[in-house]
């Protein structure tokens, strides 16, 4: 009996992976036509500027009335589709990568951010971390491809991970992180940022970016008959390592330092001795 329910959970498992894949596959496909329909549009009025913006006036009316079920067919979209065959049919990479998320991203991305090599990274980042419209356009506005991408964020990856690891550690590590807490006043205690990061927990998540998991706060270790409390706990599925988190509203002390040592030898002795080659890194 338990042999055929698990088999039975099995099968409606595989069923479900294929389900969502067919899904993702179908939104794709659909998704990719759909944005070569508008690069079409936008080819034809980027060759027919000449008759002036009556010409998109009158485009729009004619295809609302010959597809009164559609929607897409403003004046202001069809200015869209003209900005998007200007940028694309300028880079077939940013095309071909613009099928990987939904019209409205792209129109955001292209309307706010000016070079290629930045919208490609906020299409793929999109992509693999399925932000929404108000997230991406959170990211863009705090700079997330700078902060993400900057050549000098200070850490000692190389000194205490492997290769591969210090260096997929480096790549999602963003300087600084800016978390827009608003219920916070001009001086709040630690605590108060603790509880303010933990109840809009989306948001710390979506801040940290794609992979971290968040395991609890104020999380207890018993040490030689002792309670300690890490303010933030956190784990990452593709670098499996526990991220710990000391939350300070002071100028650094070297004493904050030797605390977090201990923290880290604390999960790395307690928490993660089950897991082969399973480092902790701190922030």
């Amino acid at each position: 009996m338990q042999t055929l329910e698990k088999n039975f959970k099995n099968i409606i498992n595989d069923i479900k992976n294929k389900i969502d894949n067919t899904k993702s596959e179908i939104f794709q496909n659909a998704n990719k036509s759909l944005l070569n329909l508008y690069f079409y549009i936008g080819k034809t009025l980027v060759e027919n500027s000449k008759y002036g913006n009556n010409f998109i006036s009158n485009m729009s009316i004619e295809l609302k009335l010959l597809y009164p079920d559609m929607k897409g067919f403003s004046v202001r979209n069809l200015k869209n589709m003209r900005k998007y065959y200007l940028v694309c049919s300028k880079n077939e990479k940013v095309q071909k990568a613009s099928a990987l998320i939904p019209w409205s991203h792209n129109i955001l991305i292209f309307d706010k951010v000016k070079s290629d090599d930045e919208r490609l990274w906020y299409i793929n980042q999109t992509a693999i971390n399925g932000w929404g419209y108000y997230d991406l356009n959170d990211e863009i506005k705090y700079n997330a491809y700078f902060r993400q991408n900057r050549n000098n964020k200070p850490n000692n990856f190389n000194q205490t991970l492997p290769d591969v690891q210090s260096k997929m550690a480096n790549e999602i590590m963003k300087d600084p992180y800016i978390f827009d807490i608003t219920t916070l006043g001009k001086y709040y205690k630690e605590k108060e940022l603790e509880n303010a990061m933990v109840d809009k927990i989306k948001m710390t998540l979506l801040e940290l970016g794609n992979g971290f998991s968040f395991v609890g706060n104020q999380y207890r270790l018993v040490i030689d008959n002792e309670d300690y409390f890490i303010d933030l706990l956190f784990y990452h599925i593709k670098l499996h390592c526990y991220v710990v988190i000391e939350l300070k509203n002071t100028k650094f002390k070297p004493e904050y330092a030797g605390k977090m040592n201990f923290y880290l030898s604390a999960v790395d002795d307690i928490l993660a001795k089950n897991y082969k080659n399973s480092p902790i890194f701190y922030k």
